[in-house]
């Protein structure tokens, strides 16, 4: 199931059913060939490609987009080839270890008090965050400008205030 925060693929890879590295090693052979921008999926019912592949991000120049748990127990990871565009941002709000609703509690108190155009850097490990945040900046009128997941459940949205 992929909602709007859900990065759409160019090329797609199967590695279900095999082990580590196994996973990793077949998802750089591909993100190594593909254009900046561009989204690799990765199906991997391992449990190990997980910390694998936020391992290997730290030393790339590609990131993960998103992780989503599938119905059969395994993960699709949305591997990106290149990083996000640097953002000039005019405030961060780091709460992970704060459960929802209370990271939208807080940025909702943070950008009332921004001025048109600036920029919030939201950080969450909140479970129902991506879903939370989606739905709030469609019912606000905020424009959500990026979204990355820089670590295992761990989500950064970059909002500006519209």
């Amino acid at each position: 199931m992929t909602d709007d925060s859900t990065p759409r693929p160019n090329v797609s890879l199967d590695m279900r059913g095999t082990s580590c590295p196994a996973p990793l090693l077949g998802a750089k052979k591909l993100v190594d060939d593909m254009k900046t921008g561009e989204v690799l999926m990765l199906l991997s019912d391992c449990p190990g490609t997980q910390d694998d592949l936020f391992s290997w991000v730290k030393y790339t120049d590609n990131h993960i987009a998103r992780t989503e748990r599938l119905p059969d127990g395994s993960h699709a990871y949305y591997i990106q080839r290149g990083r996000s565009q640097r953002r000039d941002v005019n405030a961060t709000l780091d709460l992970r270890g704060s459960v929802c609703p209370g990271p939208i509690v807080e940025a909702k108190k943070l950008l009332n008090g921004m001025g048109t155009g600036e920029t919030l850097k939201l950080i969450s490990n909140c479970p129902g965050i991506v879903a939370d945040v989606a739905d709030w900046v469609r019912a606000t009128g905020l424009r959500l400008i990026d979204t990355e997941e820089i670590g295992p459940g761990e989500h950064v949205f970059y909002i500006a205030k519209s």
